[in-house]
């Protein structure tokens, strides 16, 4: 295993993520500073002492850190305030000299880059715009094909334009309209403000996570959430009424934010009606990640996952030690019975949705790396607590729910239901039978089954096993499973070699 430090030192806040990985890879750490290091910048050009000294104060932490825990590589990158700033020179060579640290500058397009390798990394977005909002600057880049055409940066983060416009508090209805206008002036009627639209950073997470939990659906964090551009303009009115001290009261609003959040709002909205966009799918990922999968998928040009979706379950079943033979056997049998149904006239589901059953074929044994017991619950804990970038909360959702019903129970969409579209309980049947079918086949886990051929005729269903070794054990268990299947296909099930 390798470990690579990202340290982002962002305009607003600095973060230092840790990424652990060989082949599969995650998270394995966290600290996040609000150091405010671009605090009145705007106002004259150059980093102020208090700031600095709150900057320098973090990365010698930082460097502590990481020496501590025998990190193997770390990446400090600066954005937006320190790079604009008359005096980084002398602060870079302030944090060289006590930490020693050799922090990179990175050029706008460079921010721009590494945001565009996030959002493509963990989401499904191939047309649109990937929006990075910070404290001092935002990012746009056009994606056609998933590929970066056009990457360009303003000086329009959320710390610039609360100092520039809403230092008066309560916010006064004329500075929004100015931020509003101000925004509008510097895109210039961009082109390419079109197709879907991607959002990472801080405010987007906020932003999110608030309309979230105001429209009461289920969290399980905010990774392919769709923000409504309806959802933002009632937020923003809701934030514009408060103080700032306030706004971080507001749930789904870090408190350390409250105070930019209107601004970094403003500005989203006004992206949105420029481009016509009716939602913004926010991510988990941001600029660390891009840095980080700069260094994951260096032999891939550019680095990006073939496919984010397939990658995303790929990752988080090697990250719990799924039983490769196993899952991918069980895999293979749920597949093959599932499009010999198709085949057979039994159901009509489209690709999407053989798709999730395939995701939750391979991660249906994560959870014995908790406890055998019950460990198709703990499936479904780490499939929601983990999350599956590229996916929806929805789709993920029901994934963890095939999970939680691939051995035993009444498949039903609990806490999830309020993520649920008309139909999906029975999709969740359907592909909780089949994947249970599935397993139980290989209850025995010695890969004996080679192939299985679905037959149909009045009211049964008959499934011929073809198998190179003894299958007692897996049809005595999936015998056991007709009530499930009927319920789920309407249809007895009969089982024959």
């Amino acid at each position: 295993m390798r470990t690579l430090a990202v340290i982002d030192l962002g305009s607003n806040s600095f973060r230092l993520v840790v990424f652990t990985y060989n082949g599969w890879w995650r998270r394995t750490d966290e600290i996040h500073e609000t150091v405010r290091i671009g605090e009145g910048l705007d106002a004259t050009g150059e980093l102020q002492p208090e700031p600095v000294e709150r900057a320098l104060e973090t990365l010698e932490m930082y460097a502590h850190f990481c020496r501590a825990t025998d990190v193997d590589e770390v990446r400090p990158v600066a954005t937006s305030a320190i790079r604009d700033a008359a005096n980084r020179d002398e602060f870079l060579k302030a944090a060289r000299e006590l930490t020693g640290l050799e922090v990179e500058v990175l050029a706008p397009e460079q921010e721009a880059y590494y945001g565009y390798l996030a959002a493509i990394n963990s989401t499904a977005l191939r047309d649109g715009v990937v929006l990075d909002l910070g404290g001092g600057s935002m990012q746009l880049t056009e994606v056609r094909d998933r590929q970066a055409e056009d990457m360009r940066s303003w000086p329009l983060g959320a710390v610039r334009m609360t100092e520039r416009f809403l230092s008066a508090d309560p916010a006064k209805p004329k500075h929004l309209k100015a931020l509003r206008a101000h925004v509008t002036d510097a895109l210039g009627g961009l082109p390419w403000l079109e197709g879907d639209l991607v959002g990472i950073g801080g405010t987007t997470r906020n932003l999110a996570a608030a309309a979230e939990l105001q429209a009461e659906l289920p969290s399980f964090g905010v990774q392919g959430f769709n923000l409504r551009r309806d959802s933002l303009d009632k937020l923003v009115e809701r934030l514009a009424e408060m103080p700032a001290e306030e706004r971080g009261n507001v749930p789904g609003i870090k408190s350390g934010r409250g105070d930019l959040i209107l601004a970094g709002a403003v500005v989203v909205q006004t992206v949105m009606e420029l481009g016509g966009f009716e939602t913004l799918e926010a991510t988990e990922a941001g600029l660390r990640e891009g840095v980080f999968f700069s260094t994951l998928l260096a032999d891939h040009e550019p680095p990006l996952f073939e496919d984010v979706r397939r990658a995303s379950v790929r990752n988080l079943a090697a990250r719990y030690g799924a039983d490769d033979a196993h899952s991918e056997q069980v895999a293979r049998i749920s597949l093959e019975i599932w499009d010999e149904l198709g085949d057979a006239g039994v159901h009509d589901a489209d690709g999407a949705e053989r798709e999730l059953l395939e995701a939750a074929a391979a991660l249906h044994d994560i959870g014995v790396s908790i406890d055998y017991d019950d460990h198709h619950k703990h499936s479904r804990y780490l499939v929601l607590s983990a999350g599956l970038p590229g996916f929806s909360p929805r789709e993920t959702a029901l994934i963890g729910q095939m999970c939680r019903y691939h051995r035993k129970g009444t498949p039903s969409l609990g806490e999830v239901d309020g993520l649920a579209r008309k139909g999906d309980l029975e999709l969740l049947e359907r592909c909780s039978a089949t994947l249970r079918i599935a397993e139980q086949l290989e209850r025995s886990r010695d890969q004996a089954v080679d192939d299985i051929a679905v037959r149909v005729r009045d009211g049964v269903a008959k499934l011929e096993v073809r198998a190179h070794d003894d299958v007692t054990v897996g049809r005595w268990a999936a015998e056991r499973q007709r009530d499930i299947f009927e319920m789920a296909f309407g249809l007895e099930l009969e089982l024959s070699e």
